[in-house]
Formats: C-alpha cells, sequence, structure tokens
C-alpha cells in the first residue's frame, strides 16, 4: 500500500507540474488569459503530490515496511522513532523527495501570492519556471531516483539501519531541513528574473516583490550551513566545524552569490543600477544549488557528506545546471542593450561603491571556492589521478577576502548615497575605529598573540561598532518618532545590521578557535590524571553499554572533577564510530574522544582531549545572523505609514536609470512628485531602498488600491 500511494503521489506531481506547463506556456503563446487564470490550479496538484509520496514514505519508515527497498536500506526496526523519521532524508532517494516536498511549498505560496495576477506574462512565466523545475525533481523520482522501488522477492525481516552518523545527533532532524528550504527557496527569485528578462519588464519592481523569498531563503541556508558546521562538530570525533570538504563548499557557494546579491540589489533599487550584475547573482545562485545536488548526489565525491550510490542520477543532474546557465546567460546577452543603466556611480567613496567592491570580494571568494571545489574532478576525469586541495589553499586565498570583507562592514554602512564628504565618513568611522583600537589594546594587555586573530578581532570590533552605531542611531529616530522600540531593530537596514552583528560574532569565534586551540592524545591508565591546559584530566575506565540500535564502550573522563562520557559505538553495519564528550561555555571549550580501549574497559585507553576557546560563539552568530535576516524580512514602520501628500526629504531611486523602453517608464518608477507612477502591473517599474527606505508595491493589489507615499 505504501509504495503504491508513493507512487500515486510522485505521478500526480508530475502530471500536474507538466500539465501545468503545457497551460501557462499555451496561455502565454495564444494571448488567453482565462488559461492563464486556471494555471495556479497546477501548483495544488504538485503539491498534493508531495505531500501523499511524504506521507507514505514516512509511514513506510515508522511501520518498517521493508518490501520498499529504500526502507529496507536505510531503516531497522530497532532505529529510534527521530531517526526513522528523519530516514526520509538521510539516502538519495528520499533527499530528492524532500527537495520535491519543500519546492512544492514554495510554488503553492507563490501562486496564493499572486493568484490575482495570475494573467500577468511575468508572473505567469515564473510559474512556468517553477513548474519547469518541479517537473524535473519529480520526474527524476519517477525514474532513476524513485524511493518507491519495491524488493525483489520475499521482504526482509531486519533492514540495515541508516548510516551510523545520520543516528547519532538530533541535527539530523534540522540541518537538512533548514540547508533544503534555503537551497530550493532560490527558486522563485530565479524564476522571476527569468520572467523578468522574457518579458522584458526589466524595472525593479519584481525586486522589491520577490525581496522576501530571497531573505527567507538566505535566512534558512545561513541557519543550515551553521547547524552542519556544528553537526560535523559534534559528531565526526575531529574537533572541527569546518574542513573545506567539497560537499561542505557545495552548499557555501550558492550562499556566498545570494549575499551578494542582498547588497547589490539594494544599489538597483536605489539608483537603477547593477542591474546585469544583480541578474548574474540570481541566476549564478541557483545554479549553484543544482550544482550542489550534482556534486553531493552523482557520485564523484567520496565524503562523509555525500551518496556514493547515486551515479545513475548525475548525467541528468549534470544536463539541467547546463540547461540553466545557458538559459540564464543567453537571456541576460539576450537583453544585453535593454540592461545598460543610465547611471554609473558618482563617487568610490558611496555607499553604492562599497557595495560594487563588496561584491567583487564576494565573487572573489565564490570563484576561489568553486576553483578548489571542482579543479580537482577535472584533473581526475582528464588524468585518472586524485588530487586534493586542502585546507592550506583556502587560509591563504580566503582569509585576505575575509579581513576585506569585514572592512566594508564596518564602512558601507556609515557611507551616504552618492558621495561622501571627508569630514562626515571621518565623524562617523570615528568611534569604530577606536573601538578596533582599543580591542587590540586589551587583547595584547591581556596576553593575546599573533598578528593575525588580533588583526580579526580589531576588525571585527570596528565592524560591529559601525553596526552597533546605526542600530542606536534608529533606536533614538523609533523614539523622537513615538514608534514602539522594537520598531528600530526591524526592516532592511536594521536587521541588516543585526546581520552584520552575528557574522562579527562568527568571525571572532572562528578566529579564537582555529588560532588558540590546542589538541593532544594520551595513553592512560584507569585512575589516571594529567593536566593539560590548567585542567586536571582522570581517566575512569569504561564500560560496555546496549541499547536497541546500538552498543559499545562508553568510557567515564574526570575533567576537574566534572564527569564526562565519550563513547564508541557499534551500528548494525558500522563498527568503531566515536561519539566525543564535548564540555561547552562561552569562554572554552574541552572536546574529548576515547580510542583504543580494552573490550573489557579495564585497561589503558587512548584519551583525545581539544581544548579550543569560544567555539560556541560560532553557534552563537550563526543563529544571530539568521535572526537578523528574519528581521530585515518584516516591513518597517515607514511602509506601514501613508502619508498622503506628504514630501519626503529625498526621493530613493529619481536618480536611477531611465525608463524601460518596453513600458515606456521611468526605471525608478517615480513621478516627479516622490510618488509612484509607473504603470507596469503588477510590480512597480521600481523602488527606493536605503536609509529612507523603499516604495513598494503589493504585486497582488492594483496601483489603486495602494496608499500614496507608502514608505520604508
Amino acid at each position: 500500500m505504501n509504495a503504491i500511494l508513493g507512487q500515486v503521489g510522485v505521478a500526480l506531481g508530475l502530471v500536474s507540474a507538466v500539465c501545468g506547463v503545457m497551460v501557462v506556456a499555451v496561455g502565454i503563446f495564444t494571448r488567453r488569459p482565462t488559461w492563464l487564470a486556471t494555471a495556479p490550479r497546477a501548483a495544488w496538484g504538485v503539491l498534493g503530490g508531495a505531500v501523499l509520496a511524504t506521507a507514505a514514505m514516512e509511514h513506510a519508515l515508522l511501520s518498517h515496511d521493508f518490501s520498499l527497498a529504500y526502507v529496507a536500506d536505510n531503516n531497522a526496526r530497532v532505529t529510534p522513532v527521530l531517526y526513522s523519521i528523519t530516514g526520509m532524508w538521510s539516502a538519495l532517494q528520499g533527499s530528492i523527495l524532500l527537495w520535491a516536498l519543500v519546492l512544492a511549498g514554495y510554488i503553492a505560496v507563490v501562486a496564493r501570492r499572486f493568484r490575482s495576477r495570475a494573467t500577468d506574462p511575468l508572473v505567469a512565466w515564473a510559474l512556468l519556471v517553477c513548474l519547469v523545475v518541479a517537473a524535473f525533481f519529480f520526474g527524476l523520482m519517477a525514474g532513476p531516483a524513485n524511493p518507491f522501488v519495491q524488493v525483489s522477492g520475499a521482504a526482509p525481516l531486519h533492514g540495515q539501519g541508516p548510516n551510523a552518523l545520520l543516528q547519532d545527533n538530533v541535527l539530523v532532524a534540522f540541518h537538512p531541513v533548514f540547508l533544503y528550504l534555503g537551497f530550493v527557496g532560490f527558486t522563485v527569485p530565479f524564476a522571476f528574473a527569468v520572467g523578468a528578462l522574457i518579458t522584458g519588464r526589466l524595472g525593479e519592481g519584481w525586486l522589491v516583490a520577490t525581496r522576501r523569498y530571497t531573505l527567507f531563503a538566505w535566512a534558512f541556508l545561513t541557519v543550515g550551513v551553521v547547524l552542519g558546521a556544528w553537526w560535523s562538530y559534534q559528531v565526526l570525533g575531529w574537533g572541527g566545524f569546518w574542513a573545506w570538504d567539497p560537499v561542505e563548499n557545495a552548499a557555501l557557494l550558492p550562499w556566498l552569490c545570494g549575499t551578494a546579491y542582498l547588497h547589490s540589489v539594494m544599489v538597483q533599487e536605489r539608483r537603477g543600477l547593477l542591474r546585469v550584475w544583480n541578474l548574474s547573482l540570481l541566476i549564478a545562485a541557483f545554479s549553484l544549488t543544482i550544482l550542489g545536488t550534482f556534486l553531493t548526489r552523482s557520485g564523484v565525491l567520496v565524503s562523509v557528506h555525500a551518496f556514493t550510490d547515486s551515479a545513475s542520477i548525475g548525467p541528468a543532474l549534470l544536463g539541467f545546471f547546463g540547461a540553466v546557465v545557458a538559459t540564464g546567460v543567453g537571456l541576460i546577452f539576450w537583453r544585453g542593450d535593454r540592461l545598460r543603466a543610465k547611471g554609473s556611480i558618482d563617487s568610490p567613496v558611496s555607499r553604492e561603491g562599497a557595495f560594487l567592491v563588496n561584491n567583487l570580494l564576494f565573487a572573489a571568494f565564490t570563484l576561489v571556492v568553486l576553483i578548489g571545489t571542482v579543479f580537482p574532478l577535472f584533473v581526475q576525469a582528464i588524468n585518472q589521478q586524485e588530487l586534493t586541495i586542502g585546507t592550506p589553499y583556502y587560509d591563504s586565498m580566503v582569509v585576505p577576502i575575509g579581513f576585506a570583507l569585514l572592512f566594508f562592514m564596518a564602512v558601507g554602512p556609515v557611507l551616504p548615497w552618492r558621495k561622501a564628504a571627508s569630514g562626515v565618513l571621518r565623524s562617523r568611522l570615528a568611534i569604530p575605529a577606536w573601538t578596533g583600537v582599543a580591542v587590540v589594546a586589551l587583547c595584547v594587555a591581556f596576553g593575546v598573540r599573533g598578528l593575525t586573530p588580533l588583526a580579526a578581532f580589531g576588525m571585527a570590533a570596528v565592524a560591529g561598532a559601525s553596526a552597533l552605531r546605526q542600530l542606536i542611531l534608529a533606536s533614538r529616530a523609533a523614539h523622537r518618532g513615538g514608534t514602539p522600540w522594537w520598531r528600530a531593530f526591524v526592516g532592511r537596514s536594521n536587521g541588516g545590521m543585526i546581520v552584520h552583528l552575528g557574522v562579527v560574532i562568527v568571525a571572532v569565534g572562528m578566529a579564537a578557535a582555529t588560532s588558540y586551540g590546542h589538541r593532544a592524545t594520551f595513553q592512560m591508565a584507569v585512575g589516571q590524571s594529567v593536566a593539560y591546559e590548567g585542567q586536571k584530566i582522570t581517566y575512569g575506565g569504561a564500560k560496555r553499554f546496549s541499547q536497541p540500535n546500538r552498543s559499545g564502550l562508553v568510557g567515564l573522563v574526570y575533567v576537574d572533577g566534572a564527569a564526562f562520557h565519550p563513547a564508541i559505538s557499534d551500528y548494525t553495519g558500522y563498527d568503531g564510530v566515536a561519539t566525543p564528550a564535548i564540555d561547552s561555555s562561552w569562554r572554552r571549550d574541552i572536546y574529548l574522544t576515547i580510542s583504543a580501549v580494552s573490550a573489557s574497559g579495564k585497561g589503558p585507553a587512548s584519551i583525545g582531549v581539544i581544548d579550543q576557546p569560544m567555539v560556541m560563539w560560532l553557534w552563537i552568530g550563526g543563529v544571530t545572523t539568521g535572526f537578523g535576516a528574519l528581521l530585515a524580512a518584516v516591513p518597517s514602520g515607514r511602509r506601514r505609514r501613508a502619508g498622503a501628500g506628504a514630501k519626503s526629504p529625498e526621493v530613493p531611486g529619481r536618480d536611477s536609470a531611465a525608463g524601460d523602453s518596453a513600458t515606456g517608464h521611468s526605471a525608478t518608477g517615480h513621478s516627479a512628485t516622490g510618488h509612484s507612477a509607473a504603470k507596469e502591473a503588477p510590480f512597480a517599474g521600481g523602488a527606493g531602498s536605503g536609509a529612507q527606505g523603499s516604495v513598494e508595491r503589493d504585486p497582488a493589489k492594483p496601483p489603486s488600491q495602494l496608499p500614496v507615499g507608502v514608505r520604508e
């Protein structure tokens, strides 16, 4: 029954996606609004199919239906309930099902959000692109990645169980889900970018309409990457959190492009500049999610993160990646003349100048990681030789870029648009600069040494003080305006400062942990003690344990009298899996592992000890960054207030490029009075951003329903 229901769900999703594509295509090319109006219904069919298939798979896992090959390979009767649930994304076919489920959810949200504008060609093209992507992933499940294949012959009585690393920590329930919410979320802005290019609607309105989708996708991906680092730290037993593993890099690459886009899109909304660049970043971000899927699911990489038995879908993923890149690049070249902005950056010492340099740095960062990830694959394909690019390459290339990014994080928020007077810049940077000097002086006074970490602490202090300065100014402005205090922390600008603070916290934690960590291994007899980094470590022996899904030896190690229990676990098919014990605090982590212990547990053992400062700050900073992104998606107080006829001190976007030749309206969408005059439905021709905020048109409402002068 589970197999039948699952196959029906996959078929429903695939048929709905394909029919939706056909209906939209016919409606667009024959100019039949009635067809376009019915097309969003396909989104509900896709969602229904994904939910049905997911429910069938989860029921099969929880009921241990070993007649399904996927369940037999990734589940066992002794598997705990939590890890039975997470077994759906513990292997190739289930991970594709999770991707399809998340994508179906996004498509349903888009269809409902823009249901009143379904006949608009731009929205129709965006929906068509989303449905094409859905059809591809449902097609994978209908073919080479079918999760509902039944075992040949009699069903086994007991399954093999999931990989040991996928049933050893609760983070398996969160890291993949957040990662997929981020990966798949970039489909929406990519689809609207393609729609804008095809229809020639190249104003800034569609950027505003998809801003929150991009922010949410970026926030989910940020949290997913941080949770992945935490998971690695918790379960792999090596004491690290980032190893520049190719699969880790595959998650980082779209995050870098998304981060660059979120910065540079403000320049386009404000000044009408960087149109080609922003479209390229969106296409690159989505393309890199497909490339990452190929790297992790094609079998070309051997990694603890990768699926090694999945070569059958590699060609399909690589072909889809090539089609996405070719389509995006081709559309940009096709619209090249109309994408050129009339204006230019007036001065390099301006906010748009800082954002441009910031983007170039992110592009360099992305290129460094991309080369380090794919170059060994090319060498292996050409020469049949294995090549490994390790940490020294990344450190030598990435660290300077990281320092430069911290610098522009400090300078960018205090710079005005267009041009900064030297006196203004000095006054705004004085407190952050002196804060950085004071932090470095205090570090040296307390015995901290090392040029690189001291420079990181100092630059992070400057960036953090700059972000705090902006938040304090926003809080004062909110108080003077009589708005609630919490309004000072929402909106794109203020939420962005919270993001900056989170990145600063991560940078400080990473610099401290990697620069001042110590590790050692001790051969210790039962009852023996050693002194290490100011702490007394005593080995109290080990004893056997047995649980339904695992057995092994658990050690007893005392750190200054506190007991910790590192273990060696044996799972079905997986022996000798180390489970570290971690004494974690805001100041330092003591990371303990046990190995080479006798079967009785009464003999000597090898105790690994790693002392790393400020590791907890990485997790705090990551959560802060994701939370800041969510705050940035909340409308600020100015956007909620309609000042009919009120004259703003500055009309954002008035100086942006002149118009879209397809519509005859200005790229900014503002009239001489500063009110919206664009007629490009459903999206305003442009919207400003920055210190004064932005004009944002609700794509679900016609212009006549929007209050005049609504500002962010």
